[in-house]
């Protein structure tokens, strides 16, 4: 039986969903100080935070950069800027052990000086000359931001400049004087407002400088029903185009070129990634798509003669096609070459072609057992291009060099653990339809069982690849624990079949996949239930909710962070709308059917015993609400379980707005995961 209460009128719990009520923060504060009390009391807490806080706030870590022009332009925090700087230099002073650099906005400054809790937001700069940014600062850390034009010259606000008071707004540049924008515009001509029922515009317009913003002209107005809508403008010289997205849902998406002031539809898949560079128009397909006569497979990378294919010529070149092992994960152009990346069994490679030719070539340089990515490239001047590269040993290190020749380190980061008898294996295992589901062991060799954490995520085709493990190296592995790396479905690490076979009514899949991970642990003797633990958030804190309530009796310990619960009500909170694609439309009577079987609000019971949970959100989360995390605790608590909770007052879907609240947050992780399955193990 599935127990299913009515999601508006039965539900005890529904004034938790009021963000910033008196009685819900009183609510809040109430649980906050018992988990606060019983959690960072111990020396071992205090030392766990200030190990985080010391990695996280290093003057020694790679300040990761972008070329904008002749200026490389980083954001940095660190323990005199815990907000951060905006900040620029050269590349002969970037070589440097210690570069000069410009400082551009100082944003602790520029919270004291308007007393607001700003948090950076990103900047969006205007090409060619980039002397002019859009910047957009978040109260707290929420997706919702404030967007100002920033003078990069005189290092001040433009006085009359482009700006948008607080939103979830979209905007970009066209030219020195005129923007795209989707924001709120009030009530349409249709009847309907500016947004979507997700929370984003509906309504992109042209904005020219010195109008106002009402008068702007439209573009384009979709449907409510729609996820997003928004412009662009590519302004490479020789290739400027305008162009229009309508996001339909989360993964389906309507593109079109503005022609002469008309839209021209690109009939590619409307699942399918694409992009425009120059004449080139390059498409992944998610399902299989016939093309030209041809069957092309789902994750194949195809490139097609972007002006012949808009005038009905289907002649393309097929660049990558997957196969059971291996998948494509990104693609990025240099001047002269295109450079992919691709998964083996999760391990990355990299391969590049010259462009025109597409004859492939050899990268020199590139690390072997490492995970590496392009982290910048310079598509129209130069073949420059920057990669990261790290392990769940290896520090990163900053990779740089010129596509066509090769690439050495640059810069790296210190270790944060000692890894000199740390192994990491990689096994698989057999779920329950069959499916060879991966996952990694990080831990110590003189461990051979104990106290052990699992972390996954499995979904939006999001690929969990080895990374530096500082945080838990530090906190957890050095300490004695074992690291598990979930790869189930619902990621991208086999490519988009990897993903799609676990949407909707698949979505069991997911649960499946971790589940049998956590049996096989126990199975190869590396741990037991009591001293097995999981960790995950947003989408993995939906993966936790679902082990609590379906798997109980695999875990000793649970962490769930930033996690939708209530999949009845999902769709109804903040950005939740656009996730119908991945989960489903509980309004659907036959959707329903098989979300009430993995929505733990619903299922949670008297008669069950849960593992122990720690459950955390923040209050500025305007992307996951936190009255998942509320209601779930509420629920639990109701029928007699016992639940650890915190919620940060800041700190947007990330959970923290500084690195100190980062720090803070990681220790008591760690902390509650040693009072419990620690406490059990033979560590």
């Amino acid at each position: 039986m599935d127990p299913v209460t009515d999601a508006n009128t039965n539900d005890p719990h529904l004034w938790l969903e009021q963000i910033d009520s008196d009685e819900a923060l009183d609510w809040v504060r109430a649980h906050n100080a018992p988990t606060v009390d019983e959690l960072t009391g111990s020396e071992r807490f205090t030392q766990m935070q200030a190990d985080t806080l010391e990695i996280l706030d290093t003057d020694d870590r790679i300040p990761y950069v972008r070329r904008r022009g002749e200026y490389l332009y980083n954001f940095w925090r660190d323990a005199a800027h815990p907000y951060g700087l905006w900040r620029r230099t050269t590349l002969e002073q970037y070589r440097a052990n210690s570069p000069e650099w410009d400082v551009l906005i100082d944003v602790d400054a520029l919270r004291d000086a308007e007393g607001e809790n700003w948090v950076w937001a990103g900047a969006s700069m205007l090409r060619p000359d980039y002397e002019r940014a859009l910047v957009s600062l978040s109260r707290g850390g929420a997706d919702a931001t404030v967007v100002r034009e920033f003078d990069v010259a005189s290092r001040d606000w433009v006085d009359g400049g482009f700006a948008l008071p607080e939103n979830k707004s979209n905007v970009s540049w066209i030219d020195r004087d005129t923007v795209y924008v989707g924001t709120e515009f009030g009530e349409q001509p249709d009847g309907e407002g500016s947004w979507t029922s997700s929370g984003y515009p509906r309504v992109v317009k042209r904005w020219r400088r010195g109008t106002d913003l009402a008068d702007a002209q439209t573009v384009f107005t979709g449907s409510v029903a729609d996820v997003a809508i928004g412009a662009g403008f590519d302004p490479t010289p020789g290739y400027e185009r305008h162009f229009v997205y309508r996001a339909t849902d989360f993964y389906n998406s309507d593109d079109f070129e503005i022609v002469d002031d008309e839209l021209v539809s690109i009939d590619v898949p409307s699942d399918a990634s694409h992009a425009v560079h120059h004449n080139h128009l390059m498409v992944s397909p998610k399902s299989p798509w016939t093309v030209g006569g041809v069957e092309r497979a789902p994750g194949s990378l195809i490139v097609f003669d972007y002006p012949a294919f808009q005038a009905g010529d289907r002649t393309h070149r097929v660049l990558f096609e997957p196969d059971e092992h291996t998948s494509l994960q990104d693609y990025a152009f240099t001047r002269s070459r295109l450079v992919l990346t691709t998964l083996h069994d999760v391990a990355t490679r990299l391969q590049t072609f010259e462009i025109d030719t597409w004859e492939p070539a050899e990268l020199a340089g590139v690390p072997e057992l490492a995970t590496v990515g392009v982290l910048d490239v310079d598509p129209e001047h130069s073949d420059e291009i920057w990669l990261s590269s790290s392990s769940f040993t290896q520090a990163p290190s900053l990779l740089y060099g010129d596509a066509t020749t090769g690439v050495a380190p640059i810069k790296s980061s210190p270790e944060h653990f000692d890894a000199a008898n740390v192994v990491a294996e990689q096994f698989f295992v057999t779920s329950d339809d069959g499916a060879d589901v991966p996952y990694f062991v990080v831990k110590r060799d003189d461990v051979t069982t104990g106290p052990t954490l699992l972390y996954g995520y499995g979904g939006f085709e999001n690929s969990l690849t080895p990374g530096y493990l500082g945080v838990t190296g530090r906190n957890w592995i050095a300490r004695g624990g074992t690291f598990v790396y979930a790869n189930i479905r619902g990621g991208g690490e086999y490519g988009p079949t990897w993903h799609t076979q676990a949407q909707k009514a698949g979505r069991h899949l997911v649960y499946e996949d971790f589940a049998a991970i956590a049996r096989d642990l126990v199975a190869r003797g590396l741990t037991t239930p009591q001293t097995l633990a999981a960790r995950g958030g947003s989408n993995g804190g939906l993966l936790m909710g679902v082990m609590t309530t379906n798997y109980p009796e695999l875990f000793g310990a649970l962490v769930c962070q930033v996690p939708l619960i209530d999949m009845r009500r999902y769709h109804l909170l903040l950005a939740g709308a656009s996730w119908m694609a991945e989960y489903g439309d509980p309004d659907d009577p036959s959707d329903w059917k098989f979300m009430s079987k993995h929505s733990p609000y619903q299922r949670v019971r008297a008669d069950v015993e849960y593992p122990e949970l720690l459950v955390t959100t923040s209050t500025r989360d305007d992307r996951v609400h936190p009255g998942h995390a509320r209601k779930f605790t509420a629920r639990l608590e109701e029928t007699g379980h016992r639940v650890r909770y915190y919620e940060n007052i800041e700190g947007g879907h990330g959970g923290a707005a500084d690195n100190k609240q980062s720090a803070f947050k990681e220790a008591l992780a760690y902390e509650f995961l040693w009072q419990t399955v620690g406490a059990r193990g033979s560590v």
